[in-house]
């Protein structure tokens, strides 16, 4: 079997959190087991997704609070939180809180641009300032400057009985080191690396070079050669995978055949570049844990890297989701150079 430049260091997973709308707890509190299986499991970090109007996490930071309270190791991070749909001031608030319960486990991830469906919500969401709201790297900025403490105002001191400070409280010293952005694009990805923040690097990129079918591997070592050069850490400069990875070690014959069909299903866009925007999805990787650690040393973007959040699939069953995690953890992972968290 080929091997990695380096042992995988940091083994998380992620999940969207599926609940039903008539009956919406069931589904948050199977989230909240995943993510205390995940640490007796040994995992590293524990990610959930975030979804606006539709029937995945909508609050993750509600999510994760409760997560703190289950938890006494594992990281838990956001793959990612969409700016758009926030105001920079009140998520860092949010963010110092839930890291502050946490003992400094939090991980956020988060991402620029308009909103999606921007035009059927934004009536909704910003009904006097649509047409003013800034959707790109500047409430990037704006966030990171909150959460290392930078100054919100110029006024700190007493008024009566009540004291005010004149940043961001609580202060969450070395969150600020703990960001990460969801990178697609080249841009984006530089832009991360001169802002200091960590990449995330998912299992969709931009296809930006119009020439030929592109490899989706070597798309995304691209963005992250390009994140490590424009990062003061260079090349220690920490980059997670979040790729689709379905072992089927101990699977039921009826649970293979769910997982394959599912990337059956999802095969037809990985062949070329999808939309006006040329998004390039990798292939869902199915199989025994031998032959997807061949198919993972092959891979040319995660040779680069020693961190992964594996996806979890979004459709899935509760015991599914304990049977992949059982397989990462005591099968695929060690097979890739990684020791559980003890």
């Amino acid at each position: 079997m080929p091997t990695t430049s380096k042992p995988l260091r940091k083994l998380g997973f992620l999940t969207i959190g599926l609940f039903d709308g008539a009956n919406p707890r069931p589904g948050h509190e199977s989230t909240l087991r995943i993510i205390e299986l995940g640490e007796r499991l040994g995992f590293d970090s524990a990610w959930v997704r975030h979804r606006h109007l539709q029937y995945g996490i909508s609050s993750p930071m509600a999510v994760l609070a409760a997560a703190t309270q289950r938890t006494s190791r594992i990281h838990l991070g956001t793959a990612v939180v969409p700016l758009g749909w926030e105001n920079p001031l009140r998520l860092a608030e949010d963010l110092a809180t839930v890291d502050i319960l946490s003992g400094g486990r939090l991980e956020p991830g988060v991402s620029v641009g308009p909103p999606m469906h921007f035009d059927r919500v934004k009536d909704a969401l910003y009904p006097d300032t649509a047409a003013d709201e800034d959707f790109g790297h500047d409430r990037v900025r704006r966030l990171l400057d909150f959460v290392r403490g930078e100054r919100v105002t110029a006024f700190s001191g007493t008024e009566g009985i009540e004291v005010f400070s004149d940043r961001v409280e609580p202060h969450s010293p070395g969150l600020g080191e703990r960001m990460w952005y969801g990178a697609g694009s080249l841009r984006s990805a530089r832009w991360a690396g001169e802002n200091g923040m960590n990449l995330l690097t998912s299992s969709v990129v931009k296809a930006e070079d119009a020439a030929g079918s592109p490899d989706f591997a070597e798309i995304q070592l691209s963005h992250i050669r390009t994140f490590r050069a424009h990062h003061p850490d260079g090349d220690a400069a920490r980059v997670s995978q979040g790729l689709v990875v379905i072992p089927t070690d101990s699977a039921t014959p009826a649970q293979r055949a769910t997982y394959e069909e599912y990337a059956r299903s999802r095969a037809p866009r990985t062949t070329a570049p999808q939309g006006p925007a040329r998004m390039m999805f990798a292939p869902d990787l199915v199989g025994t844990s031998e032959q997807l650690a061949e198919q993972l040393h092959a891979h040319a973007a995660f040779r680069e890297i020693d961190e992964v959040a594996f996806a979890l699939p979004f459709s899935f069953a509760h015991e599914d989701y304990v049977q992949i995690l059982h397989d990462v953890a005591n099968v695929l992972g060690p097979a890739l150079g990684w020791k559980p968290a003890q």
